[in-house]
């Protein structure tokens, strides 16, 4: 037997041998050619880095590129008001070429230029984030040398590290402070220039009636400038400090480590890391467009209940406070069940991430540092058990900073998701507002006939000449929901022709005076007016803005562009009187510093009269009035017109009081099926007409009871 078990034996010893010796002879080649073979790893790894940099650059560039000719045809050739589907179509939210274009964007607002406060911060910013790393590492090799002196019991050297290490506490904690000092003012700069950019292009050249009125992409601007303004600098701030230092501790800590345990392990645990970050990736659920929904979700709750605010005597009135609490309720659950799956999602994410990061990468990082206790590597020094301590304290303080540095890099994914987000929704509102001043509209449309048919009047485009007159060549008028009122409405107007439009609800006659006040584009035809300086507009509910009464009469004119016109107020005393509206002044003790909610104070009539107040302050040359005397006497009525009239105004009034008639000589008159007529206007003339029209509508509608009782005297 024991010859048979040698004869088998001596093949399996002379396997194990070779391949014993495969595995010295490899390992000894691999220890002369050691540095070759890193500086190989390295050299291909940063090949591989630059070439995907470059790919992105390029990439970035022709996507760049195609979005900007695909720009160019759409504003040259869409039309003001598109087709149904247009408007309800959602960006999705996602890392794409799309979000680092927008993301590109908003970083040229808020960091407007090397020299800025911005560009000052975020250079200190980075200071601290580098000093802070530096310190870490500095804490980590003192905790190691803590833990020799305490394992070799010098009590003497325990308690000078012990000092030490609390002497480099205070530059520690001042870097943490000046980290989150830095941190808050980012944020609140980023949100300072975005808003002044915001509200520079919201209020100008009329956007943001174009979008509240216009196009309906946006729903809620209020939310978007007031909240996901704040919510996206913020997160942007934090994104900056949560992402720059752990690549930093990264950077810094691999290299350190490299050192101590080899820069294979280190390219090896990388390699492992990286496969189970791609993992976690490929599974994390899409945060940015849920968060973009949420803030979506929370815009709409809130403008329901604006809504409710700003008609809440209507409601009351039709006792629909019922309805409304439907209505909010849908809103707010919609939303809360919006929430509570974002929840469910993070829990299931937060889950894995917390198994992979922590315990995974913990386990993969005892191995590492493992390494100097249990392999002796090339070039290295005999260690005892004390610098083994120190060794694997350093190493395992370093890897734990490395590997909590890796770990807030993952979790950033999620912070750049809802960063996505953010900029997703402010980043649309840049190119709704780009769109809208550049004549480019998107309104779902509920035309009563379709709007087929008028598709290639909707798509023209007309033209606006400043002239002194004004004159409508062959203009389309369009109502708000892509009707065509009127194909072609041609009339003129010199200074001094006073106009009087009338016609049945529905006509045309609001857009015809959106039009001449710049609110709505001309689709076609020609109109020649005169400069948006020299157009009045008085609507039947006057606007009154916030402020003193002397702002409700100069606006929107402020203090200093009534002085730098010589106006006093004594002036203003006397436009007052005109309208007896002197009294206002009497009211408080401020006089005409006082401030109130003058919408709430006032009456309608007496707003009415602030209203032609301001008119008479700034004397336009020509004056829109809509409806604006219903609700005051004939004789304030007459003191309105008269005095208008003597300052030079030319009116164009919308109303149907025959009051009026008297202060026009033209009229304008809409029969609401697309015609109209544009004459002189007569007006004693055509008041007689009028009053035998009733009298003549008075006897035919008595001719059905003359017919009856003639009957009934036949039948006798």
């Amino acid at each position: 037997m024991a010859p048979a078990q040698s004869k088998f034996a001596l093949p399996a010893m002379m396997r194990e041998r070779t391949l014993g010796g495969v595995v010295s002879e490899l390992t000894t080649l691999y220890v002369a050619n050691r540095t070759r073979i890193s500086r190989a790893v390295y050299i291909t790894l940063a090949l591989a880095l630059v070439n995907r940099v470059r790919s992105a650059i390029s990439e970035q560039k022709a996507a760049s590129a195609r979005e900007a000719t695909k720009r160019a045809e759409r504003v040259g050739t869409t039309s003001t008001v598109d087709e149904p589907d247009a408007a309800t179509k959602k960006k999705k939210v996602e890392l794409n070429r799309e979000f680092f274009r927008s993301l590109l964007r908003l970083l040229r607002v808020v960091v407007p230029g090397w020299r800025s406060k911005e560009t000052r911060l975020l250079i200190s910013h980075t200071v601290f984030l580098v000093l802070r790393t530096l310190i870490s590492v500095k804490v980590a090799a003192m905790d190691g040398a803590i833990v020799k002196a305490l394992v070799k019991g010098n009590g003497r050297e325990f308690l000078k590290r012990i000092v030490w290490w609390m002497i480099i506490a205070v530059p520690a904690t001042f870097t943490n402070s000046m980290l989150s000092y830095h941190q808050a003012k980012l944020s609140l700069r980023y949100r300072t220039r975005l808003t002044q950019y915001i509200h520079d292009k919201y209020l100008s050249q009329l956007t943001f009636y174009g979008i509240s009125a216009l196009d309906d992409r946006i729903k809620n601007p209020d939310q978007l400038i007031a909240v996901d303004v704040a919510k996206f600098s913020n997160s942007l701030a934090e994104l900056y400090s949560n992402l720059a230092k752990p690549l930093l501790d990264m950077t810094i800590y691999t290299i350190s480590l490299s050192k101590s345990v080899g820069g294979e392990g280190v390219v090896f645990m990388s390699l492992l890391v990286q496969l189970s970050a791609s993992v976690m990736r490929a599974l994390t659920p899409p945060f940015g467009k849920y968060v973009a929904d949420e803030a979506r979700l929370e815009g709409e709750f809130r403008f329901q209940h604006s809504r409710l605010i700003d008609h809440s005597e209507e409601v009351a009135l039709y006792g629909g406070h019922e309805a409304e609490k439907d209505t909010l309720d849908k809103g707010y659950f919609t939303l809360i069940k919006h929430v509570n799956y974002i929840l469910r999602r993070r829990f299931y994410h937060g889950f894995m991430e917390d198994f992979v990061i922590k315990y995974f990468w913990g386990a993969l990082g005892l191995m590492l540092c493992s390494v100097p206790v249990f392999v002796k590597l090339p070039g290295g020094v005999t260690m005892n058990m004390g610098d083994r301590t120190e060794s694997f304290v350093t190493n395992r303080r370093m890897l734990l900073s490395a590997s909590d540095a890796f770990g807030r890099v993952m979790f950033s994914y999620r912070e750049i998701m809802e960063l996505a987000g953010y900029t997703s929704r402010v980043a649309t509102l840049l190119e709704v507002m780009d769109d809208i001043q550049a004549g480019h509209f998107e309104k779902k449309l509920v035309s009563s006939s379709g709007t087929e048919d008028n598709e290639a009047v909707l798509k023209g485009r007309g033209k606006v000449i400043e002239s002194e007159d004004i004159r409508f060549i062959d203009v389309p008028i369009i109502s708000p929901n892509g009707d065509v009122l009127v194909k072609a409405l041609s009339f003129s107007l010199k200074p001094g022709d006073h106009l009087l439009v009338v016609g049945p609800n529905g006509c045309g006659k609001s857009s015809l005076f959106r039009i001449l006040g710049g609110l709505w584009p001309v689709y076609g035809g020609t109109v020649y007016k005169p400069p948006f300086s020299d157009i009045f507009y008085i609507p039947q509910r006057p606007y009154l803005s916030r402020g003193s009464l002397r702002q409700q009469i100069i606006y929107p004119d402020g203090l200093r562009t009534m002085r730098a016109k010589g106006v006093t107020d004594a002036d203003l005393l006397a436009i007052l009187r005109t309208l007896t509206l002197e009294h206002l002044v009497d009211l408080y003790p401020e006089g005409w510093d006082a401030e109130a909610e003058w919408r709430d104070v006032l009456s309608g009539g007496l707003q009415q009269r602030v209203a032609m107040a301001r008119l008479f302050y700034h004397k336009p040359r020509y004056a829109i009035l809509d409806e604006c005397t219903s609700s005051v006497t004939l004789d304030t009525e007459k003191a309105m017109y008269e005095n208008a009239k003597s300052l030079g105004i030319t009116l164009m009034t919308v109303s149907h009081r025959r009051s009026l008639w008297k202060y026009h000589s033209r009229i304008l008159q809409f029969d609401g099926q697309g015609h109209y007529v544009f004459t002189k206007l007569d007006a004693e003339k055509r008041l007689q007409l009028e009053d035998e029209k009733e009298d003549l509508e008075v006897l035919l509608r008595q001719v059905p009871e003359i017919e009856r009782r003639i009957a009934e005297l036949t039948a006798l």
